[in-house]
């Protein structure tokens, strides 16, 4: 018994081998090592990494060969080239992998049921409302039923972008149309980038074209447009994007309406701006392209707007000097006293339009209006139509009037 016991406590524990030592992790390593059981998807991945990273490890080396001084041109592949094959199957994996990323219109039905089957009903207004807790619950069931693309919709923060009534609710409707809005313009971001042929982030005149002629099928409103005005629309539509992407731009007029109401010397200024910034020089100088002409038109339809009212200070600045003195209102204005008299208004004087004008503005020079004081004053639009029209003008004298009738009409 002692000496079993003895025995038995003499004996060492058995070791258990390392992983090292034992013959299939061996193995396997060799069979990893070997890249054997790879498929060819994976050794793709593998050989890309490896490529990547020597790309990287070069790029590190002549940037301090060259010291550290960035690069700020990269030639783009060109086309039909393996980079450039590249480039389009990679862009197009992740414009696909971020619209299955999406809700279709099916999740977004199901998601307003939820909303509505698990929300409580304010009894004083009507309203369907839910509280956090509520909040989270709906997040678990959408995610069951639609999937884990509608988690990121229901975070704390999003719930926080709502108001809340005095008990901490915020109403589904508005939140579920915030999650509308998000999924349509996000999809409009990818259907845009689908569309920029040299992938430099930009869309292209007509590339934008292209992008709206392709939104006019699903459009009720322009589904029955005539074929032969599609272009023209696609041209005008891309345009006004254009025009509010981009406040500074300039170009050239080509054709004017009905000027009989409107400044003389303003139109004379916008030719003068556009004939000297334009993009030709060849041919009739008094002349300016369609492109341009919207530009024109669009200030002038947007006035009260950042970039129809820097638009328009040019026309306004006859001087090129970046300001107004009280002399320019003097000139810009005098072509709409006389077409204010000779429609038989009653007789003013133009020096207390100009006091007027001071005082709507206040800018911060008081010899001087500049750009940004118009901006400041958000009565910038006002001014300039004051200048430029009769319309514009009598509109701003009428303006009491006005507003009663509107008044009256919501009344009723």
């Amino acid at each position: 018994m002692n000496s079993g016991s003895s025995d038995g406590e003499g004996q060492e524990p058995k070791k258990i081998p390392s992983n090292s030592s034992m013959l299939w992790v061996r193995n396997l390593r060799r069979y990893v090592r070997n890249r054997a059981g790879l498929g060819s998807e994976a050794l793709m991945e593998l050989e890309t990494k490896r490529i990547l990273l020597d790309i990287f490890k070069e790029k590190q080396q002549r940037n301090a060969e060259a010291g550290a001084i960035p690069s700020f041109y990269k030639k783009k592949p060109t086309e039909g080239s393996i980079s450039n094959r590249v480039q389009r199957l990679a862009k197009f994996r992740f414009l696909k992998k971020q619209s299955d990323l999406l809700l279709n219109a099916d999740d977004l039905d199901a998601m307003w049921v939820c909303l509505r089957e698990k929300c409580v009903v304010d009894d004083s207004t009507g309203t369907e409302k839910m509280n956090y807790e509520d909040f989270c619950r709906i997040a678990s069931v959408c995610s069951e039923q639609i999937g884990p693309k509608c988690r990121r919709f229901f975070s704390p923060s999003n719930f926080m972008k709502f108001e809340k009534d005095e008990s901490g609710r915020i109403a589904i409707l508005p939140f579920y149309l915030y999650v509308m809005r998000t999924v349509s313009l996000t999809q409009a971001r990818i259907d845009m980038s689908e569309l920029d042929e040299d992938d430099d982030g930009f869309l292209q005149p007509h590339e934008m074209e292209a992008y709206i002629r392709g939104l006019i099928p699903n459009l009720a409103q322009l589904r029955d447009m005539p074929a032969a005005f599609v272009q023209m629309y696609c041209r005008i539509a891309a345009h006004k994007f254009f025009f509010f992407c981009d406040p500074q731009r300039r170009g050239l007029l080509p054709f004017l309406r009905d000027w009989s109401e409107r400044s003389n010397t303003v139109l004379y200024s916008a030719f003068d701006e556009h004939v000297r910034r334009g993009k030709g020089g060849v041919g009739n100088t008094r002349e300016m392209d369609f492109e341009s002409f919207l530009d024109f038109v669009l200030a002038l339809e947007n006035k009260h707007t950042t970039e129809g009212l820097t638009y328009l200070f040019r026309c306004l600045d006859l001087h090129g000097r970046g300001y107004l003195v009280t002399a320019d209102i003097h000139t810009l204005f005098r072509d709409v006293h006389q077409k204010w008299i000779e429609g038989g208004n009653y007789e003013l004087c133009i020096e207390d339009v100009r006091d007027e004008i001071w005082d709507m503005v206040r800018p911060s020079d008081p010899l001087k209006i500049t750009l940004a004081d118009l901006l400041a004053c958000k009565q910038g639009g006002t001014v300039a139509g004051m200048l430029i029209d009769v319309r514009g003008f009598w509109a701003h004298d009428n303006r009491e009037y006005l507003l009663q009738e509107e008044e009256e009409a919501e009344e009723e």
